[in-house]
């Protein structure tokens, strides 16, 4: 799977996993909330070190250098959503707001991505670079995926993703 492929299926299963989240929310037990908010948040996580490690370095040229810029500063916002989250109970009165929250940048995010990043990478990049690229950033995505990666998100919010210089 091309990398820009991969991206997409994965904005895909976290926008379910966010339905179902919303879904839950109504009368669910706390840990099916926090079953789902963990799911949710490894996923952003592992879908962030994936693109900040591989896929933006490897597109950081010309016309996607801004976007990519902001696309580290969203990430960061969100990781700092995710921090607030991990601190609180499913049941605090802030939680669905903060998830809330959550999803709509992850949907700008998402729709940025799609609509003006991945269209200008596909004029920088070869099918069989986007081949190369995608098989690289799902190795690293199952990898990242199996450790838990929202327990690191309240350090990373400490040091934004640099991009090369």
């Amino acid at each position: 799977m091309d990398a820009i492929e991969l991206l997409k299926k994965q904005h895909r299963e976290v926008d379910e996993l966010f339905e179902k989240f919303e879904k839950a929310s109504e009368g669910k037990s706390e840990q099916v909330l926090m079953d789902l908010f963990a799911r949710i948040a490894d996923n952003l996580a592992a879908h962030a070190t994936i693109e900040e490690k591989i896929f933006y370095p490897s597109v950081y040229v010309g016309p996607t250098a801004d976007k990519l810029q902001e696309a580290v500063e969203e990430h960061l916002a969100v990781k700092r959503v995710i921090a607030d989250l991990l601190d609180m109970d499913p049941f605090d009165a802030q939680f669905k707001a903060k998830m809330k929250v959550l999803q709509e940048m992850v949907e700008h995010h998402v729709e940025e991505e799609e609509k003006q990043l991945f269209k200008s990478v596909k004029k920088l990049m070869t099918k069989e670079e986007l081949a190369v690229l995608g098989e690289q950033m799902e190795v690293m995505f199952n990898e990242v995926i199996q450790t838990q990666p929202r327990m690191l998100v309240p350090r990373e919010t400490d040091e934004a993703a640099p991009l090369p210089q």
